[in-house]
C-alpha cells in the first residue's frame, strides 16, 4: 500500500456516533454525536459533511478504519455496513480495530509509564466486557484478551491500585469514559493495523463476544 493517507475513522459501538478523516500524523477531522439511537439517521450524512469539510473525496481515501467491537449489537453492524458500503464503492481496503484497543490507546496518552489499567463496559444488565491492559511508555499492550463478567463478580478481579476507566456510573474512583472516538481508531489503524487491511469485506463480522438474544415485548 503506497499511501496510508488519508484514512477515513468510523466508531459506532456505543452511544457516541463518531466519524473522522486523519490526513497525517498530526491533522485530523472529527465529527461526534452523542445521542441514542441516532447512528442510522446520521452516521452517512456525518461521512458525507465530513469529507465535504476536508475537500476530500471518496476516491481520495486510502483505508477505512471501522470500530468492530465489542459493543453495541445494532452500533456495530451500522458502522460496518457502512464500512463495507463504502469501501465496495470506492474500492477502498478496510482496516478492522477491536475497539478496546483504540480506547486503550486513547487512554494511555494521559498515563505515566508502567501504568495498569482496566476498561469495563457495560454489556447487558449483568454483564461487562473487561479488559486490563500495562502501558511501558511506548506501547499499550493487553495483559487479558477482552472478556465478559458477571457484574457481581466484579470485585473479585479489581485487586491492587489499578486505574479504572469505565462508562458506569461509580464513586469508587472509576473514571468515565463514554467511548473512544473514531479519531483514536485512524490513529490505531495508521499504527498498529497495517497488517489488518482487507478487501474481503465478505469475512468482517462484528465482534460481539455475547451473544445476541432478540427480546419480544408481550
Amino acid at each position: 500500500m503506497k499511501n496510508i493517507f488519508p484514512i477515513l475513522g468510523i466508531e459506532t459501538s456505543g452511544e457516541l456516533c463518531s466519524v473522522a478523516l486523519m490526513l497525517n500524523e498530526t491533522t485530523f477531522y472529527e465529527f461526534n454525536i452523542l445521542e441514542k439511537h441516532i447512528h442510522s439517521k446520521k452516521l452517512l450524512e456525518m461521512i458525507d459533511n465530513l469529507l465535504k469539510s476536508a475537500e476530500i473525496e471518496l476516491k481520495d481515501i486510502s483505508q477505512i478504519a471501522v470500530s468492530i467491537g465489542p459493543g453495541s449489537f445494532t452500533g456495530l453492524r451500522i458502522g460496518l455496513t457502512a464500512a463495507k458500503g463504502l469501501g465496495l464503492g470506492g474500492n477502498i481496503p478496510l482496516t478492522p480495530i477491536q475497539t478496546f484497543n483504540a480506547m486503550a490507546l486513547k487512554i494511555s496518552e494521559y498515563l505515566q509509564k508502567d501504568s495498569r489499567f482496566i476498561i469495563l463496559r457495560n454489556a447487558s444488565i449483568e454483564d461487562l466486557y473487561f479488559a486490563e491492559y500495562l502501558y511501558d511508555g511506548n506501547v499499550c499492550s493487553p495483559l487479558s484478551e477482552v472478556f465478559l463478567l458477571k457484574k457481581d463478580e466484579l470485585n473479585k478481579k479489581l485487586v491492587g491500585g489499578n486505574l479504572i476507566f469505565s462508562d458506569l456510573e461509580s464513586n469508587n474512583g472509576v473514571k468515565k469514559i463514554v467511548s473512544t472516538g473514531a479519531a483514536h481508531i485512524c490513529k490505531y489503524a495508521y499504527l498498529f493495523g497495517q497488517d489488518l487491511l482487507t478487501f474481503d469485506y465478505d469475512y468482517l463480522e462484528p465482534f460481539y463476544l455475547k451473544q445476541f438474544i432478540a427480546r419480544v415485548k408481550k
